[in-house]
Parts: C-alpha cells; sequence; structure tokens
C-alpha cells in the first residue's frame, strides 16, 4: 500500500446527491480521499462512479451535498478545482489529425502552462508514458492502449494534484489494461498527485490503495481491498445441478443456506468451502453437475453487500431482484 500524505484531504464530498428528473443517480455520498493515494471507485456501469466523477469534477452540479477537490469547493470555486485536476474521460477525447505532441501542446496553452517550460513538460510525459519516440506520428495511427497513454499525459501535463481517470482502460485488450496499470504505478513513483480512478474490473481495484464499493448510487463498502475480503470471511460455492430451482430450495432446508442463481450456477457462500463440498454430494439431494470454490474476492464483496454480482447487473442491466435472496455474509 502507498504512504499518504500529511494535509488536508485531496477530495471531500459530504452527502453528495444527483438527480436527473425521476432518477437519483448519486444518492448521498460520504467520502475523503487522501493526498498521495490510489482511490477507485468500483461498481457496474450506471452505479453512479462517472456521475460523481463529473460532479467532482464540475462537469456538472450537484443536486445536494457539499464538495471539496485539491481545497476547493466545486460549486464556488471551480477555476480553482479545473487549475488542479487532472481528467482522463471514458470517452476518447483526443484530436486524431493531430501528432501527440500537438494535441499536448494545445492541452498546454488551455491551461496557461509556462511557456518557458512547456517544452521540456511535454517531454517529461511522454517519456513517462513511452511515447516520446512517436511524438510527431499522427494520433490516427495509434492503436487504443496508445491514445489512452496520451490521454494520461495530457491529463498530467499542468501537474495536477488530483488526475481523475474515469475507467481508464475500457475497451482495450488484457494485455494493454496490464500496460496502462504499470504506467500509473509509474506515474504516483514520479509525481506528486493523488490517482482517483473508476472500474468495474475486479483485478483493477486490487491496484488501489482504498475501494469504495458503489451500487445504485451509493457507496456500500470502503476499505482497502484485502480488509474487504477478509470481512467477507466465507468462500463463494458455485455448483450446476440437474435442477437448480430445487438445489437452492434443498440449501436452505437442509443446510439453512441462502442461495441464488447468479451467472447461470447456484450460488451460494460458506466458511471452508472444500471441506463442505462432500457434505454437499451426500445431502442436497440433486444430482450435481459441477462445483467451484473460491475464496473471497472483490466480486464476493460486492454480492455480500448487494446480493448480485457485477456481471449480473451489467448482463441484466438493472438490480437483479431474484439474487436478492442470497446475503453472503
Amino acid at each position: 500500500m502507498n504512504q499518504t500524505v500529511a494535509g488536508p484531504p485531496a477530495v471531500e464530498a459530504h452527502g453528495l446527491v444527483k438527480r436527473y428528473k425521476h432518477v437519483e443517480a448519486v444518492r448521498g455520498i460520504d467520502l475523503t480521499v487522501y493526498r498521495g493515494e490510489t482511490f477507485g471507485f468500483l461498481g457496474p456501469n450506471g452505479a453512479g462512479k462517472s456521475t460523481t466523477i463529473k460532479i467532482l469534477c464540475t462537469l456538472v452540479d450537484a443536486t445536494a451535498g457539499t464538495a471539496r477537490v485539491a481545497g476547493f469547493d466545486v460549486a464556488s470555486e471551480r477555476d480553482a478545482v479545473r487549475r488542479n485536476i487532472g481528467l482522463v474521460y471514458q470517452e476518447p477525447t483526443l484530436d486524431g489529425y493531430l501528432t501527440a505532441e500537438q494535441n499536448l501542446r494545445f492541452h498546454g496553452e488551455l491551461y496557461g502552462v509556462d511557456r518557458a517550460t512547456a517544452a521540456d513538460r511535454r517531454h517529461e510525459v511522454l517519456e513517462m508514458v513511452g511515447l516520446w519516440e512517436r511524438r510527431g506520428d499522427l494520433v490516427n495511427e495509434f492503436s487504443g492502449g496508445m491514445r489512452r497513454r496520451l490521454e494520461i499525459a495530457r491529463g498530467l501535463l499542468h501537474s495536477p494534484r488530483v488526475l481523475f481517470l474515469d475507467e481508464p482502460t475500457i475497451g482495450l485488450d488484457p494485455q494493454t489494461r496490464v500496460s496502462i496499470w504499470r504506467y500509473i504505478a509509474e506515474l504516483r513513483a514520479r509525481e506528486d498527485i493523488t490517482v482517483f480512478v473508476t472500474t468495474h474490473y475486479m483485478d483493477e481495484a486490487e491496484h488501489c490503495d482504498r475501494i469504495a464499493i458503489m451500487n445504485e448510487g451509493l457507496i456500500v463498502a470502503l476499505d482497502t481491498p484485502e480488509a474487504l475480503k477478509a470481512a467477507i470471511g466465507k468462500d463463494r460455492v458455485q455448483i450446476t445441478t440437474a435442477d437448480d430451482t430445487a438445489a437452492i430450495a434443498a440449501l436452505e432446508s437442509a443446510f439453512g443456506l441462502k442461495a441464488a442463481l447468479l451467472e447461470g450456477q447456484v450460488t451460494f457462500a460458506v466458511a471452508g468451502g472444500a471441506a463442505f463440498v462432500p457434505h454437499l454430494f451426500e445431502k442436497l439431494g440433486v444430482p450435481i453437475h459441477s462445483v467451484t470454490v473460491t475464496r473471497p474476492s472483490l466480486d464476493d464483496v460486492f454480492l455480500a453487500h448487494t446480493g448480485t454480482t457485477i456481471r449480473d447487473v451489467e448482463s441484466k442491466g438493472q438490480f437483479n431482484p431474484m439474487a436478492a435472496r442470497y446475503r453472503g455474509r
């Protein structure tokens, strides 16, 4: 875990709410992000992560509540907030008909980067993301991963105190995602900066010092990845059977366990999952085709607090009422 820097928080939010007509996208968030840490929002698409980021970056107004970023109020000190943040959006925002260096030069002029040091700063951030040798190439010639790295470099150009990365690896292949996170770790080592990232990838959330798990506009859990997983205390068991409905009923009647059909498998949580499996075959009374036992993961943390998995939420586009029967704690 990276050491945080003493001093005022990098981000503070109290009672943050955002309504769009009849939809409450953010439902009352309290949040503190410390200087120098990598902080993550983990949750499915539509959980309220990006809306919260937009409020913190002064792109939309909160309906209620207050927030401060880099010590400045997001409602009354917008210009000061914007001078002190970098933002990498989900959607690509580079000009493909300009070179990498031209994109950075344009950004530097918008942010008033000192012209005496602008060239050195462009060199520094392009080196940091491994694109200095490609500085004269058109962005249209870049791969998706290279464009993401250039967007991160652009977000760093004006030396922000807080860098917001909204789903920075969405749409990229697994190998490129790993390289993006390597660059993020390197910039943390070289820049005095706080990184605030949103993601729905479990493996990426493991890179964060602390995680706030979001669902339906609320923070349902917040701690280090290790602490969140340790709090579950149970293994996840997933089975496929000849009759899943009967298996769910039998798990409750024979073992007192709540189960649900998640991701096409009967899913439940139990302490000592491996040792429990023989009892399962002995007493379930329903033919079992396969069994999988896994140690607690961040997906299990989400499951324990919401009754469903991130993949199920995203595949259905909404909360799964059947899964609400399951509580893994």
